[in-house]
């Protein structure tokens, strides 16, 4: 099955998205009316993220199952991963620590030690307080993906061996699903008050599996031949993303205060995500969504939205310094439209010194970046 390019310009609106969430959360936009909860919101692109990894990372292994054919190779699988992720991702860290190191803003105050390096690198900055340095606090969603990543082997072989038995049976497949997306309306009900885990916990993995789970529901419904409208699957997106902007979702934060609001804002962001890649992935091609994302300036900022997800923030710090915007202050459109400018050059000689660098200099087996463009991150 060929992947679409259009899932690829949905990376494209997702990297966007979370560039423009944090240009408001920087120049003081995320106030507590409609315009700052619209704004806030915008981190949906973070959601649609692990929607399209739990998709396209979960499909191999369905498909495999409904063919009955193997499992796919985990040392491919890991491989694939780790030369996707990590050398774009190291090059940024050391990068930014480098900068900071001679370049203080007065925001850039945190781990700076060699114990915060260590974490940012092995990306575990998330476990406990005090790890996530200035310009790089974007990557706590990167830590919680890689902890996907690693999990989906054991997932699948669960699923697989254990519940299926090594026959296909999508409906267990999708009780399995869902029972694993039940595990963050619990964790965020454990983790409301404090009182149970560690305060940061709100930001470990379990609180954002259900957006992985939706993927993985998708690529179950796709092995099926589910069918959806495009159109009305991008309606009910927008529909649930208006509906994300009220008070029943919280706070303009990644983490509303009470389990209630969280349990809703994952749901919510949870439906917006499966809508928007269910629109692409279980419609037939061709069709206006399909083209739309499909554009070749699309396809293309998608293809390095990974590596612009990495540079953005750092870049935002550097704008809003050289605008001489104190924090919480300036033009987030001013902000947003520098920051992509100078970071879209930036990502994309990151992407090719690192993942097409290396992709070129792969084993032939292995398929070229640009016939599997929809690849995760």
């Amino acid at each position: 099955m060929r992947r679409r390019d259009s899932l690829t310009g949905l990376r494209a609106v997702a990297a966007f998205a979370v560039c423009a969430t944090h240009a408001a959360f920087w120049t003081g936009g995320y106030t507590d009316d409609l315009p700052g909860r619209m704004a806030a919101r915008l981190e949906i692109g973070v959601a649609i993220f692990f929607a399209l990894s739990g998709f396209l990372l979960f499909q191999p292994w369905v498909r495999a199952l409904a063919e009955g054919r193997p499992s796919p190779s985990l040392r491919r699988y890991a491989l694939h991963r780790a030369r996707r992720i990590l050398p774009a991702y190291w090059v940024t860290v050391v990068a930014s620590y480098a900068l900071f190191s001679v370049w203080r803003t007065q925001d850039a105050t945190l781990a700076h030690d060699w114990s915060g390096f260590l974490r940012t690198m092995t990306l575990t900055q998330i476990y406990g307080f005090g790890h996530l340095h200035v310009g790089l606090t974007q990557m706590w969603s990167l830590a919680v993906e890689v902890a996907f990543y690693l999990a989906l082997p054991v997932i699948a072989w669960v699923v697989v061996r254990v519940v299926c038995r090594g026959r296909w049976r999508p409906w267990a497949v999708v009780g399995s699903s869902v029972v694993l997306a039940a595990v963050t309306p619990v964790w965020a009900v454990l983790t409301s008050d404090g009182t149970l885990t560690d305060p940061t916990a709100r930001l470990w993995p379990p609180a954002f599996v259900l957006w992985f789970a939706c993927g993985m529901l998708l690529a179950v419904a796709a092995q099926c031949g589910v069918r959806v409208h495009p159109l009305l699957a991008v309606l009910v997106a927008v529909l649930a993303f208006q509906l994300s902007w009220t008070s029943a979702a919280g706070e303009p934060t990644i983490t509303p205060t009470t389990a209630g609001a969280t349990v809703v804002k994952s749901l919510l962001y949870g439906l917006v995500a499966s809508c928007l890649v269910g629109a692409l992935a279980l419609s037939r091609s061709g069709n206006w969504f399909d083209r739309l994302l499909g554009l070749r300036v699309a396809v293309w900022f998608g293809e390095i939205s990974y590596e612009f997800f990495l540079v953005h923030l750092v870049v935002l710090v550097w704008v809003m310094d050289l605008l001489g915007y104190p924090t919480f202050t300036g033009s987030m459109l001013g902000v947003l439209i520098v920051t992509t400018v100078v970071s879209v050059p930036i990502a994309w000689a990151l992407h090719r010194t690192t993942y097409a660098w290396l992709w070129a200099r792969s084993v032939p087996s292995e398929p070229s970046p640009h016939r599997d463009r929809s690849t995760t991150r």
